[in-house]
């Protein structure tokens, strides 16, 4: 029976034959920094880019608008079609049950897409 024990003359050349390729790149990547009018200036060319980049993302006042109006309006819609489901089912005895608790579903999810919009968008005012 072998005993298969870890020693340290048997783990260090190991070690060392990984870490020595990682040890001789390191200070070759060091001499590469740019030094500091270098990286101010790459800073402010990111910084540039970046705001160019969320400005042609933003959405204009008027667009969002007409978002929340056509989702104003696709909101009334489904709760006068709920609405009027009710009725059917309430007032002429029609079976429509399900697609009244359908509309009302979409009606709710709706609702809260429409509130979330408006407080994302227009909260601040």
């Amino acid at each position: 029976m072998t005993h298969f024990g870890l020693s340290i003359s048997r783990i260090l050349p190991v070690l060392l034959a990984f870490l020595l390729p990682v040890l001789c790149a390191l200070p070759a990547h060091a001499e590469d920094a740019p030094h500091e009018g270098e990286s101010a200036q790459i800073l402010q060319a990111f910084n540039k880019q970046h705001r160019e980049t969320e400005h042609a993302k933003s959405i204009t006042d008027k667009d969002k608008q007409r978002v929340m109006f056509l989702l104003g309006v696709s909101l009334l819609t489904l709760v006068l079609i709920t609405g009027g489901l009710g009725i059917a089912m309430g007032l002429f005895g029609k079976s429509v049950f399900v697609a009244h608790m359908i509309f009302a579903g979409l009606s709710m999810t709706l609702a809260v897409v429409h509130a979330v919009v408006a407080l994302v968008w227009f909260y601040p005012f």
